[in-house]
């Protein structure tokens, strides 16, 4: 079973930084407005700056991460992560670009699964199927955001309660996601999460990423190693059979550093490009372990992903179709960037054979991921 420690020794183990430093320890996080919903509920941003001059922007509209700028191997800076300039971008729709991913990340099967003898109803956002949350998910809400100084480096600390039956999910959960942007360039999210009645828990972030700047055209060059020698095979809607197979001698295989427009064109799939769960464990480990790096040949940037996910999945922007307009006027064309989404199996709620991602009262949900940038000459 995936969870065998006490809720005491859960949270010890893969607590979020220490919040209580001295304002010398790290800049604080600068919070600006960023606009209002709908309904005037104001929304802001809090711009996290490293002592190299990285900075990162996360709203706390969907806890998105709007800007990533970091430098290439010249020492110039461009923003490495696809977004808008503004809120009505992500108000007018998007394809969760920099969100945090919940009450449940990728697909639950026929937007229905059944827990401890009663079967829930989910919305219906992907086809039949219910995706990222359903069509109010955690990437739409106004999160509560904390700006904090760490020892780490500057973080902001979001809170969202998610009422009983929202959605379609059972139990109130009360979520908290730790942005802290480090002095060795690294982004590390650390989640949170309690609830007072059983319910799936799979929270993940989908930045889109392309290292060399987000609107400098298609990531195919780009070069990938996958510390997995598994995955998880799907129907043509992207639902897991429930069986794992091996990467070796499919167009799935990174456990090599690969260019990723090698293969892409061997995937079956409506439209064609990479969208599947990788495998590299078969639980939450204590620590984070890396699991990922690509490099960027152009500008000499690299992405490591390290985390305490069992599962990541990997996507080559397939939908982008270049109808979304971002930041600066930019045209997001398919394969324009990658996501890395740290996870447990998507419709792991109705496979069984999968592990488990039911989060019951009096137990800590936890998990830490970290995105570390670096350069290559």
């Amino acid at each position: 079973m995936r969870r065998t420690l006490s809720a005491l020794a859960l949270f010890t183990l893969f607590a979020a930084p220490t919040l209580a430093a001295k304002p010398e320890d790290a800049k604080m996080p600068v919070e600006t407005p960023f606009g209002k919903t709908a309904d005037g509920t104001p929304v802001s941003a809090f711009t996290l700056t490293n002592k190299n001059g990285v900075k990162v922007k996360i709203i706390t509209y969907g806890g998105i991460v709007a800007e990533w700028h970091a430098p290439d191997k010249d020492g110039k800076f461009a923003d490495i992560v696809c977004g808008f300039d503004d809120l009505k971008g992500y108000l007018d729709g998007h394809p969760y670009f920099g969100a945090i991913i919940g009450r449940v990340g990728n697909r639950v099967g026929n937007a229905k699964f059944t827990l401890d003898g009663k079967e829930y109803t989910l919305a219906a956002n992907n086809g039949k199927h219910s995706l990222h949350g359903g069509k109010e998910g955690f990437d739409k809400k106004v999160w509560k955001g904390e700006a904090v100084s760490t020892p780490a480096g500057p973080a902001v600390k979001l809170t969202y309660t998610s009422k009983d039956g929202e959605e379609g999910y059972p139990g109130t959960l009360v979520s908290t996601v730790t942005y802290t942007l480090t002095d060795d360039n690294a982004l590390r999210i650390d989640y949170h999460a309690t609830t007072d009645k059983a319910t799936p828990v799979n929270l993940t972030n989908h930045s889109y990423f392309n290292l060399s700047g987000h609107n400098a055209g298609d990531i195919l060059n780009h070069v990938l190693e996958l510390k997995a020698d598994k995955y998880t095979p799907g129907d043509d809607t992207l639902i897991p059979t429930g069986k794992v197979e091996p990467v070796k001698g499919t167009p799935y295989d990174f456990t090599k550093p690969t260019r990723i427009g090698d293969r892409i064109k061997e995937i079956k799939a409506d439209p064609v490009g990479y969208d599947l769960n990788f495998v590299h464990g078969a639980k939450r480990e204590a620590a984070p372990q890396s699991v990922a790096k690509v490099t960027d040949p152009k500008s000499g940037r690299t992405l490591e992903v390290l985390t305490t996910e069992p599962g990541i999945q990997f996507y080559t922007g397939n939908f982008l179709d270049g109808k979304v307009k971002g930041k600066g006027g930019a045209v997001y064309n398919q394969y324009g960037a990658f996501c890395l989404e740290a996870q447990f199996f998507p419709d792991s709620p109705n496979k069984s054979e999968f592990p488990s991602i039911i989060l019951k009262p009096g137990e800590q949900y936890t998990q830490t991921t970290i995105y570390k940038l670096g350069v290559t000459k």
